[in-house]
């Protein structure tokens, strides 16, 4: 049955359950009374929706508040259990897989450390499979109950009608990977459980604009710094984020070699790996056999030794270079998107950006126009280190709400755009 904008009852009932879900998701507990003239419904609909949400478990009674001079008000709120979602993030130095439940509470996790960075495809794909039966059999979650697995990666994701998520990344030997294609060949889950597959600058982007210090903004740039470096970028054009090859900015020609083949990257100068290869160079000693999370802690600690210690000055000066460099190529992100915030995350930033956060800042105030410079702030991400599993796991979560709440269908032979679209509906500001 159409109405007269063309959408049918059935879409309308589905977007009266997504707002109301949401609301309740975002801002609850609420009673009826207030998701009224929260989701624009009149008090009819919503009781429908809350009728149907309460017969379907999704949403539960929890309390009452006082009214003006009237009954007692119920309140009503998200159940936790309702629904479970994995996040997955495929990171420079291991996998890290996170089972949460509805309410994005981490309810188990598994790792799966990656020897000298190693990126096997078929590698890659048994971790994640492995991690996703390792959590859910430690909390004995059912696979049927999954909403889904998000999965955040390096490099560029290209969502094809033919193998669903192909990956094209160029800095870990990956050319046109289709991970959700070998993902669902001889997958442990059910049929309805999908993968949703993006960048992990995009995931950790969204993750800190719904949740952690983007929320609120409506022009922001989230920065990952791990390894190598990437940014996410909203506007009000593209609020449900676009990932940015931030890091392969060329920042100084005929520089150091990047990774990615390049000569002058960014990433050459400001990432993590790169960072550990000067310090080497200049004749700097990480430990032998370490990872790069423990040698970057390692190097910090010999620029800033306990009291009474002497500072390594060749580890202090490749860390201050590196804050200019990231304070230089956060001044093109300013110039040319004028943001009202950058956030920096990822192991990386969060370990150096603790000590170099005001150089950063400094530098970047220097190397941008006055203008757009002073209407920016410059911070740390909220979300720690686990913010690009937090944001795998809203893919899944952001289509459940496009569903209005519905559990997924078996997978068609086409990727299904429901969540990048609802990625756009972000936390209200």
């Amino acid at each position: 049955m159409a109405v007269r904008n063309g959408r049918t009852v059935r879409d309308l009932r589905r977007a009266n359950r997504t707002a109301v879900l949401q609301r309740l998701y975002f801002d609850g507990p609420l009673s009826r009374f207030d998701l009224g003239p929260a989701t624009g419904l009149s008090s009819g609909s919503v009781s429908n929706v809350v009728a149907d949400l309460v017969a379907d478990g999704l949403i539960e009674e929890a309390g009452s508040v006082d009214s003006d001079g009237g009954r007692p008000r119920t309140l009503l709120r998200v159940v936790p259990g309702s629904g479970h979602m994995i996040g997955v993030d495929v990171g420079e130095t291991r996998v890290r897989i996170e089972l949460f439940d509805l309410t994005l509470t981490e309810l188990a996790r598994a790792e799966r450390p990656l020897a000298q960075q190693r990126y096997e495809v078929e590698g890659i794909v048994g971790h994640i499979r492995d991690g996703v039966s390792e959590v859910l059999a430690q909390t004995g979650v059912a696979p049927e109950q999954l909403l889904g697995v998000g999965i955040g990666v390096p490099g560029i994701v290209e969502h094809t009608p033919e193998h669903g998520a192909v990956v094209h990344g160029q800095t870990i030997g990956w050319d046109a990977v289709p991970l959700e294609a070998l993902l669902r060949t001889g997958s442990r889950l059910p049929d309805g459980v999908r993968y949703f597959i993006d960048n992990g600058a995009r995931t950790l982007g969204q993750a800190e604009m719904w949740f952690g210090g983007g929320r609120g903004a409506r022009n922001a740039v989230v920065v990952l710094f791990g390894s190598g470096v990437g940014a996410c970028l909203v506007t009000p054009e593209v609020e449900h984020g676009r990932a940015v090859e931030w890091g392969h900015l060329t920042v100084r020609v005929r520089g150091r070699r990047c990774r990615c083949g390049a000569l002058g990257c960014l990433e050459a100068y400001a990432g993590a790996e790169s960072l550990l290869r000067r310090w080497r160079e200049e004749g700097g000693q990480p430990p032998e056999g370490t990872d790069e999370e423990t040698a970057l802690t390692a190097m910090l600690a010999a620029a800033y030794p306990a009291e009474g210690g002497e500072a390594d000055p060749v580890a202090l000066a490749v860390l201050e270079e590196t804050a200019e460099y990231l304070g230089a190529g956060l001044s093109d992100l300013i110039n040319l998107f004028q943001p009202e915030r950058i956030l920096i995350g990822g192991w990386a930033g969060l370990q150096v950006g603790a000590r170099f956060l005001p150089a950063v800042r400094r530098h970047a105030t220097a190397y941008a126009l006055r203008h757009p410079a002073e209407k920016v702030t410059v911070d740390l991400g909220r979300l720690g280190p686990d913010a690009v599993t937090v944001g795998a796991a809203i893919l899944p979560l952001a289509d459940f709400f496009a569903r209005g709440g519905r559990r997924p269908e078996p997978v068609p032979e086409g990727p299904a755009p429901a969540w990048r679209t609802a990625l756009a509906e972000r936390a209200p500001h």
